[in-house]
C-alpha cells in the first residue's frame, strides 16, 4: 500500500491555536455584509447580567411606570422636533418616528405617533453596530458618535429612509441607545424622488449606506456629509435633516440623563427591560384567549411597476395555545430585476404594525409586542428577498403582506371574547400618489413625493362606516400635508386635490371609507417629472370582511397635448373637476386621453397636461342588504354614491327627486334578492368543480402557488415551476424589449401580407 494512502492523525489545536486563527479569520474579513443572525431574529435579546441586578434593585411598578412616561415624553418631543423643523416632505407630515432602545439594541419605548415599522426595524442595525464596531480598534463607539444608516438589508423599510443612531453613555458604560429615522425620499437612485420602481438591482437604489459613524463628538463630520451630498439630487435637504435627526436625538437623550441624575442607572435600565417583558408577556396571554384555528387568506398584487402580471401574497395564520404563526409559504418568489420585493425584517415590521394599530393599541409600542410571534416563508420569495434583489418598492409587497395578516387576524378577534378594538375591515393599502423631480421654479433640483399617500380610506368596523382619507396603514398619526405651501417650492398645481370620488366604494353593511381624487399638471418648469409608485388598476389590493367587497380598482390617467392652463383662462367650462367627467367626456379636442396601470416610470410632464390618479377606498364590513337605507340616502347626498349605483347595490328603493325611501319595496327587493342569492347556490362539491382549476390560465402571467399545494410555486407560466424550497433567480424582461418584439413581429405580418400581394 502507498504511504500516500495511510491516514494521517491530526493535531488537536491547542487553545491558543484556535484563538490565533479565530482573529487571523475575523482580522481579514472581506466585507461586513447584512448579518443573517441579527436580520432573521426579532426576538428580544436575553437579559444581561446587568439588567438583572438592575432590577433585583428597582422593579415597582409605579417607579416604572414614571420613568416610562418621562421616556415616552421624550420620544414624543423628539419627535414633533423633527415635524417642525425637518426639510423633507415626509418628515414635515409625520412619516418618521423616534425611540429609545436598551444597551442590547431592542426597542424599549417609541413615539406615540409616525411610523412604527421604522422603529420595529432599527433594533437591527443598532445590533449590527454592538457586533461588529464596538471592539473594532478601527471604529469603535464612543460618547459623542452618531451612525447613519439606510439599506434595508441592514434592517430599514427601503432605501428612502434614513436613521440616525446616538449610543448613550453612563460612566463609560452604554445604557441604551436612541434613534429617528425619516422618510427623506431623494437618495440618489435612478429615478427621483427615491423609490425607483426602474431598478433592476440595488446598484440602481442610490446611498446604500450600512450603518458608520457620521457624528463625533456630536458634530457632524464634514468629509462624510459631502459625500453624501455629493451623492444625491438634493444636497441641502440631506444636511438639514441629518442635523435634524441628531438635534432630535440629543433632546431624547437630554430627558435620558436627566433619569439618570434623579434616579440612576439602574431605574433606567431595569425600566426599559421591564417594559419590554411585560409587554411580551401580556401578548402571550392575549394569543392564548384566541380560538386554536387555522385561517386561510390571500392578497394579489396587479403588477411589478413595469408590467402587468398576477402576483399572489399567500397567508396562512395558526393559533394554537400560546403561539401565533404567520406562514407566508407559497407567496410568489422575488423578481430579480424588479423592485418589488421585501426583505423578511420589512415584512415583520409591517405585520408588528397590525397588532400596535389594529388590534392592540393600547400597549406600549415597542419591539415586544410582535416578538413572541412567528413568522415562516419560502427563501427569496417576494417577502424574503435575496440581498441581491432590489426592493426600494418593498412597500408594494409589505402592505399587501400588512392586509393579508390584517385580514387573517381579523377573523380570530371576531371569535375572541375580550376585545382591545373594534374589529376592522382592511384599511386601502397603496401609496397612491404622485412621486415627482426635475428642476424646479427656483433652478433648485429636487426629488420626492406628494404626501397625498397618507390619505389611505379607512376599513369599515364592525359597527360603523370606514374613515374617509383617514391614514396610512403605516402611520396612524400622519397628515396629508398642505397643497398650497408646497406649491412654493415645486412647478406644480394640484387643479384638483382631496376631492371624493363617487362610486370609488367598497360596499357592505358599513362601507369602507373614501379616497379622494388629485389632477396634477407642470406649470413653471420645462424639466419637471412625474412617476407613481402604487398597483390595483386591474385587481383590487385588498379583500373585504364578513360579506364586504373589496375596493374598486383605480388606473392613473393621463391627458396630452393641452395646456390646462391656457383652457383655464380661456374657456374655463371646458375644465371639469373628476377624472370620470374628462375621461368621459374628452373636452380638450386635439389632446391625447391614456389610461395606465398604477406604475408608471419617470416621465417628462410639458407645462398644462394633466395626471390624474384616486386614493383608494378601505374595505367593507358584512352583508350589503343588511345597510341601513338611511346610511345609503346618507352617501347619495353627500356625493359618495350616484343613486344607479346605490340602487344595484344595496336594493333600496327610493324616489329619485325626493331621496325618501320606500321600505316596503325596499323590503321587498332585499327578500327576492335574498331568495335569488339561493337559487343561485350550488352545494359546495358541485361549485368546487366548476370553479377549482389544475393550474392558473395560460393568459396570465401568474406567480406564487395555485390552490392548497404551496410547496409548488408557477413563475408566469402554468408550464413554468418550481420547488419553493429551492429558489433560483427569476428574471422579467425589460418592458422594451417586449414591445420591440411586438411591433416587429406585426412588421413581419405585414410584409408578408405585402409579399403575398405582390
Amino acid at each position: 500500500m502507498s504511504e500516500n494512502a495511510t491516514p494521517i492523525k491530526a493535531k488537536t489545536p491547542t487553545a491558543a491555536e484556535v484563538a490565533l486563527i479565530k482573529k487571523f479569520l475575523n482580522d481579514t474579513t472581506l466585507f461586513l455584509g447584512p448579518d443573517p443572525e441579527i436580520m432573521q431574529n426579532h426576538d428580544l435579546m436575553p437579559r444581561s447580567a446587568y439588567e438583572d441586578d438592575c432590577i433585583a434593585k428597582v422593579s415597582d411598578a409605579r417607579t416604572v411606570a414614571k420613568i416610562r412616561d418621562r421616556i415616552q415624553a421624550g420620544c414624543d418631543e423628539g419627535f414633533e422636533m423633527v415635524e417642525q423643523m425637518g426639510a423633507a416632505p415626509g418628515a414635515k407630515w409625520g412619516d418618521l418616528i423616534t425611540g429609545v432602545y436598551s444597551a442590547a439594541g431592542d426597542l424599549a419605548i417609541a413615539s406615540s405617533g409616525g411610523v412604527l415599522v421604522f422603529s420595529a426595524l432599527v433594533h437591527h442595525p443598532i445590533k449590527f453596530i454592538i457586533k461588529n464596531w464596538v471592539n473594532d480598534p478601527s471604529v469603535g463607539v464612543r460618547e459623542g458618535d452618531g451612525f447613519i444608516h439606510n439599506d434595508s438589508r441592514y434592517g430599514n423599510i427601503h432605501n428612502t429612509d434614513q436613521s440616525m443612531i446616538v449610543p448613550i453613555f453612563h460612566e463609560g458604560q452604554i445604557v441604551c441607545w436612541v434613534a429617528c429615522t425619516v422618510h427623506e425620499g431623494e437618495n440618489g437612485a435612478i429615478e427621483p424622488g427615491g423609490m425607483p420602481s426602474m431598478a433592476e438591482s440595488p446598484s440602481d437604489e442610490g446611498l446604500k449606506m450600512c450603518p458608520f459613524r457620521v457624528v463625533e463628538n456630536y458634530q457632524i463630520k464634514r468629509d462624510i456629509l459631502t459625500f453624501l451630498q455629493n451623492s444625491v439630487r438634493e444636497p441641502k435637504l440631506q444636511y438639514e435633516d441629518m442635523k435634524v435627526k441628531l438635534f432630535a436625538c440629543l433632546r431624547i437623550k437630554q430627558r435620558i440623563e436627566e433619569t439618570l441624575r434623579t434616579d440612576g442607572p439602574e431605574s433606567l435600565v431595569s425600566t426599559l427591560r421591564l417594559s419590554m417583558e411585560n409587554v411580551r408577556t401580556e401578548v402571550k396571554r392575549r394569543i392564548s384567549e384566541w380560538p386554536d384555528m387555522t385561517v386561510r387568506t390571500y392578497i394579489i398584487q396587479d403588477s411589478t411597476l413595469r408590467e402587468n402580471c398576477v402576483v399572489k401574497i399567500n397567508c396562512q395564520l395558526t393559533k394554537t395555545g400560546d403561539r401565533l404563526i404567520f406562514d407566508f409559504r407559497g407567496s410568489a418568489p422575488e423578481f430579480t430585476n424588479r423592485a418589488t420585493n421585501t426583505i423578511l425584517a420589512g415584512l415583520k415590521g409591517m405585520l408588528s404594525q397590525v397588532f400596535l394599530c389594529y388590534v392592540w393599541p393600547d400597549l406600549p409600542r415597542s419591539q415586544a409586542a410582535f416578538a413572541p410571534i412567528e413568522v415562516i416563508t419560502d427563501p427569496h420569495s417576494i417577502v424574503n428577498s435575496s440581498y441581491d434583489a432590489p426592493n426600494s418598492q418593498s412597500l408594494m409587497s409589505i402592505f399587501t403582506g400588512f392586509t393579508a395578516g390584517q385580514h387573517a387576524v381579523a377573523k380570530f378577534l371576531y371569535s375572541c371574547p375580550e376585545k382591545y378594538t373594534k374589529v376592522h375591515a382592511p384599511t386601502f393599502n397603496m401609496i397612491n400618489t404622485f412621486i415627482w423631480g426635475g428642476v424646479s421654479q427656483h433652478g433648485e433640483l429636487l426629488g420626492n413625493l406628494c404626501a397625498d399617500l397618507n390619505g389611505m380610506g379607512g376599513g369599515a368596523r364592525s359597527d360603523m362606516d370606514g374613515e374617509h382619507a383617514l391614514a396610512p396603514i403605516f402611520a396612524t398619526m400622519a397628515d396629508i400635508g398642505e397643497q398650497e405651501i408646497n406649491e412654493e417650492d415645486v412647478p406644480f398645481l394640484q387643479l384638483v386635490s382631496k376631492k371624493m370620488t363617487m362610486d370609488a366604494i367598497a360596499p357592505g353593511k358599513y362601507r369602507g371609507g373614501q379616497g379622494y381624487t388629485m389632477i396634477a399638471s407642470t406649470k413653471d418648469s420645462e424639466q419637471w417629472g412625474f412617476m407613481t409608485v402604487c398597483q390595483g388598476a386591474k385587481i383590487p389590493p385588498i379583500q373585504g370582511l364578513f360579506g364586504g367587497y373589496a375596493c374598486g380598482t383605480y388606473p392613473l390617467c393621463k391627458i396630452k397635448g393641452v395646456d390646462a392652463y391656457e383652457v383655464l383662462i380661456d374657456e374655463p367650462h371646458k375644465f371639469k373637476h373628476s377624472i370620470a367627467e374628462l375621461m368621459n367626456e374628452r373636452p380638450f379636442e386635439d389632446a391625447t386621453y391614456t389610461t395606465h396601470h398604477m406604475g408608471m416610470g419617470f416621465e417628462i410632464s410639458k407645462r398644462g397636461e394633466l395626471f390624474m390618479i384616486s386614493q383608494g377606498a378601505g374595505a367593507g364590513y358584512g352583508d350589503l342588504l343588511e345597510r341601513d337605507p338611511a346610511a345609503v340616502i346618507r352617501d347619495i347626498e353627500e356625493g359618495l354614491m350616484s343613486q344607479g349605483v346605490a340602487a344595484r347595490l344595496y336594493k333600496v328603493k327610493f324616489d329619485p327627486e325626493t331621496l325618501v325611501i320606500d321600505p316596503v319595496e325596499t323590503k321587498a327587493l332585499r327578500d327576492a334578492e335574498r331568495k335569488a342569492r339561493i337559487a343561485r347556490g350550488v352545494p359546495y362539491k358541485d361549485f368546487v368543480k366548476t370553479w377549482n382549476k389544475p393550474k392558473p390560465p395560460a393568459h396570465l402571467q401568474y406567480f406564487g402557488c395555485w390552490g392548497d399545494d404551496a410547496g409548488t410555486l408557477y413563475v408566469g407560466s402554468p408550464d413554468i415551476t418550481r420547488d419553493a424550497s429551492k429558489p433560483k433567480p427569476n428574471y422579467m424582461r425589460n418592458p422594451k424589449d417586449v414591445r420591440i418584439d411586438e411591433l416587429e413581429a406585426r412588421l413581419a405580418q405585414l410584409g408578408a401580407l405585402l409579399e403575398d400581394k405582390t
